[in-house]
């Protein structure tokens, strides 16, 4: 049995007048046999090594409070024993002693929104993304070094510190009222509310946080709808069909830049094609995303591209170069069509009227397939089986499907199967 007792060291050289420090002895059988000091100090006349404690005998104001202490001890030396799960040190128990005495100094330091904040994005290069069990992504560490950014600007702007308490609605409203301020698109505030929402949520999880009131429906990451372009099948033959042949650069960027608008993979994914991963005419990988398994079948531009470069395809550069050089490929296309775009920024509505060339991206591919896809009559949840939307809903806010094609496609499915209504005679 676990055994503490306390006892003083007296010699004839001892002055009864001076007061010298009770110590421990703990031990446990033959192999536990621990000693440290109690932090405690009595004169040596109050103090009885035959039964341990504090002298009956002794007459002093602390009397009791002195054998409460060391009661106390016992009791504590005890119970952290009892919890420990191996064999105890001399560490160990002046440790013990020691958050005994001094509780405040071992209690966890409540740590501030900013603070925390602060410490999820040191640890960003060891976050794991939980659905796909990877690293997150540098764009989505870049939001949150972002994000905190035009938080301690708002804060600054308003003159106040800003904590986990202070975050409710009227917080809310006002932090978007300041993003507005700064000239950001809708889009982009949401954004900002989103990898927020994701710190909270984080430090409410530790327990660092009690204030839910982010967790209110109101407190949403807001969005819009903006309008994006595709490339038809039109256009896209006449992406294939540019002589590229004397720019090799732009050569590469047009041909994968066709491979994603043929397989739907997104940009991070292009470089994986390998002709391992291709068999019987599909390509099979796992997107860098999702961590998902996906399978393609293999269009006939995808497979003459494969073949032009032995199934091994270039990796592509850079996100932000490839953009310049497509643009530059879809501006030798000549895709001059005028293209107006609206969306919020500043909490105004803006519109802008570009040619089309400007507005190509990477995103492009994946929306030009899903478009190209579905007008031909796939069903959605084939499509969103190589896209990774998870909802129809979603899926028919990617595409980009006017009403009149919408209603054409009704009109030709039934056309095609027969089944359209004859008038009655």
């Amino acid at each position: 049995m676990a055994t503490v007792y306390f006892y003083i060291r007296t010699s004839k050289k001892t002055d009864p007048t001076k007061k010298i420090n009770v110590r421990v002895r703990f031990y446990h059988g033959k192999k536990i046999n621990l000693y440290a000091k109690s932090g405690l100090e009595v004169l040596p006349g109050h103090f009885s090594n035959e039964t341990h404690t504090i002298n009956k005998q002794a007459r002093y104001v602390d009397k009791d409070k002195d054998k409460q202490y060391l009661d106390k001890l016992e009791a504590t030396i005890i119970g952290a024993y009892k919890a420990l799960k191996e064999p105890p040190t001399s560490e160990w128990l002046n440790t013990v002693i020691d958050k005994y005495r001094f509780p405040d100094k071992y209690k966890e330091k409540k740590m501030t929104l900013f603070e925390f904040f602060q410490s999820v994005i040191d640890n960003l290069d060891h976050r794991i993304n939980q659905k796909t069990d990877k690293q997150i992504s540098y764009q989505s560490k870049r939001e949150f070094h972002v994000t905190f950014g035009y938080l301690k600007e708002y804060a600054k702007s308003r003159g106040k510190k800003i904590d986990f308490k202070d975050i409710d609605l009227d917080f809310y409203n006002d932090f978007i009222k300041y993003l507005k301020s700064r000239n950001l698109a809708q889009n982009t505030i949401g954004k900002k509310i989103r990898f927020l929402k994701i710190v909270l949520n984080q430090a409410t999880d530790r327990g660092i946080n009690t204030n839910l009131a982010f967790k209110s429906k109101r407190f949403k990451a807001i969005a819009e709808e903006t309008d994006n372009i595709y490339l038809s099948l039109s256009e896209l033959d006449k992406i294939q069909n540019l002589d590229l042949s004397n720019k090799p650069k732009l050569d590469r960027v047009r041909d994968l830049f066709l491979i994603g608008c043929w397989t739907g993979l997104r940009f991070s994914d292009w470089h994986k094609v390998r002709p391992e991963n291709i068999e019987n005419g599909f390509i099979t990988l796992k997107q860098q995303k999702t961590n998902k398994p996906v399978v393609i079948p293999i269009h006939p531009p995808v497979e003459n591209i494969l073949n032009k470069y032995e199934g091994n395809l270039p990796r592509p550069i850079s996100n932000q170069k490839f953009n310049e050089y497509l643009k530059e490929v879809a501006r030798m296309t000549d895709f001059k069509e005028a293209i107006t775009k609206q969306f919020t920024r500043g909490g105004k509505l803006e519109t802008t009227i570009k040619p089309k060339w400007q507005m190509i991206s990477t995103h492009t591919a994946r929306r030009s397939f899903a478009t190209n896809m579905y007008k031909a009559g796939i069903p959605s949840i084939t499509i969103m089986a190589v896209t990774g939307h998870r909802t129809e809903s979603a899926f028919l806010k990617y595409i980009k499907v006017t009403p009149q094609e919408h209603a054409e496609k009704m009109r030709d499915m039934w056309l095609n199967n027969g089944s359209h209504l004859k008038v009655a005679k």
